[in-house]
């Protein structure tokens, strides 16, 4: 599975990308739940952000949600957290 995140705005206004295939990964079933969960609980188009707060860009294979803060369900914290900490 391909998974691809940006994370754009707040404060600073600085965009962070990150993307990784799971294949071998040890953790591969584990990031692949979350991005699953994640690209579901998120929306077609981009939500309204609060001001200075972050968005977010998730695609998974070919299927691509947007989030924004304050609103992140657990999975797609969590996968946040995981890829843009691992690909920053």
């Amino acid at each position: 599975m391909h998974i691809r995140v940006t994370r754009s705005g707040g404060f600073a206004g600085i965009t962070l990308h990150a993307e990784l295939e799971t294949g071998d990964r040890p953790d591969a079933a584990e990031l692949e739940h979350l991005a699953t969960e994640a690209v579901a609980a998120g929306h077609p188009e981009p939500p309204p952000v609060v001001p200075d707060g972050f968005e977010y860009e998730i695609t998974v294979d070919d299927h691509t949600a947007h989030c924004a803060d304050p609103h992140l369900t657990d999975a797609q914290r969590q996968l946040f957290e995981r890829l843009l900490h691992e690909g920053a």
